[in-house]
């Protein structure tokens, strides 16, 4: 039992740099789809992060030496049904009215390995279930296709790796993961009882997306960083042993933050993923607006260094550092404007948004409103037709 501790441990360690990795398309996804992330949902959805971990480190832990391997000489696939009952039945012998020999039956490695092959997949069919609403059936084939994965796993010696298998194929753990699964989807109201429902959780984040949250710009955000990145590198190469070398970065922030939004509605990528839109505060549209916003935004509060490498060596040095000093208190007086509420609304925008009067709002409320009239034209053709 004791090499169960180490993938459950190393499972621990590993899971937080995972879980950054996939959370990014986890929030893309909630955002797009309800414009809000429940923190139930969240909390649900990474447990199934490290289940997911821990139950693949159980199959591939512990790694033995490739010159241990190369000793091997047993077989590497088990292809009998139902094999483990007679294994069970030889090793053990079990009699009801002995609690000893109920515990050294349950000692018994042909015994608790069927077991630990059971509960396995026990989760996985949970989560299929209250987190994915799969249907039944559609338990039991992912649950198989789950299981054939880890026993391919084994049976390529961990993809080729290693010379030969280091752990049996067996055809009972596909049978018995299976089952494990398909017991999992059928117990999955007694363990989610005191949980809402996915469709409450969706109720939820619908109503609350309708919002924009910190969260979410912060995310629409990121994802703007990670493609300027792509963009900046490109203008790089562009402008590479060119008398224009020192300004591929302001031309990469001009193309992404000011000229993009203009040709596409005000909307970056990462505002079009997440479902957002820049709109004025005082219901007066201006293209000036958004320019103004965007410039603060991208030379002031995101990327003053674009700029200010271009002035050092060309001013005084007191001049340079009065500049940065002026810049650092702008950038939190930025933040304090957004931790103390404005308006009739008492809405939270930073400052450079109070000064261009824009703000972010979310398509969530437009894709509402159109579903819910798109339900009263079908009702209504519906009485019509009647």
């Amino acid at each position: 039992m004791e090499i169960y501790k180490l993938p459950i441990q190393v499972a621990i360690i590993v899971f937080p740099v995972i879980a950054f990795i996939l959370t990014l398309p986890f929030l893309v996804y909630e955002y797009r789809k309800f414009g809000s992330i429940h923190i139930i949902k969240s909390v649900v959805f990474f447990s199934f992060i490290l289940y997911i971990i821990t139950a693949y480190f159980m199959v591939i832990l512990p790694l033995p030496k490739i010159e241990d391997v190369l000793k091997y000489k047993g077989n590497i696939a088990q292809l009998h049904p139902f094999r483990f009952i007679n294994d069970i039945t030889v090793t053990t012998n079990f009699k009801i009215n002995d609690l000893n020999s109920l515990l050294r039956f349950l000692n018994k490695s042909t015994v608790y390995t069927v077991i630990l092959n059971f509960f396995l997949l026990l989760p996985f069919g949970v989560y299929l279930r209250y987190l994915f609403d799969r249907k039944w059936y559609q338990s039991i084939i992912l649950s198989f296709l789950l299981s054939l994965f880890f026993e391919l796993t084994q049976l390529t010696g961990l993809y080729g790796i290693y010379p030969r298998p280091y752990r049996l194929f067996d055809v009972d753990d596909l049978i018995i993961n299976t089952l494990g699964g398909f017991f999992g989807f059928l117990i999955t109201p007694l363990l989610t009882v005191f949980l809402p429902s996915k469709k409450e959780l969706n109720e939820r984040s619908l109503i609350k997306g309708q919002k924009v949250s910190l969260v979410r710009r912060s995310v629409s955000l990121l994802i703007d960083l990670i493609l300027l990145s792509a963009f900046t590198l490109v203008f790089r190469v562009i402008f590479l042993r060119t008398k224009y070398e020192d300004y591929y970065v302001i031309a990469s922030i001009i193309l992404y933050f000011i000229i993009i939004p203009l040709l596409n509605n005000t909307k970056t990528p990462g505002k079009v993923l997440l479902k957002l839109e820049v709109v004025s505060t005082n219901n007066k549209y201006g293209i000036m607006k958004v320019v103004l916003r965007n410039i603060l935004l991208s030379f002031i509060i995101l990327f003053p260094s674009s700029w200010l490498q271009l002035l050092k060596g060309n001013i005084s040095d007191i001049s340079f550092y009065i500049i940065v000093v002026i810049i650092t208190i702008i950038e939190i007086i930025n933040f304090i404007y957004y931790i103390i509420p404005y308006g009739e609304e008492k809405e939270h925008l930073f400052l450079y948004e109070r000064i261009s009067q824009t703000k972010n709002k979310s398509t969530i409320i437009v894709e509402v409103e159109e579903n819910e009239e798109k339900e009263i034209k079908r009702k209504n053709k519906q009485l019509r037709a009647k």
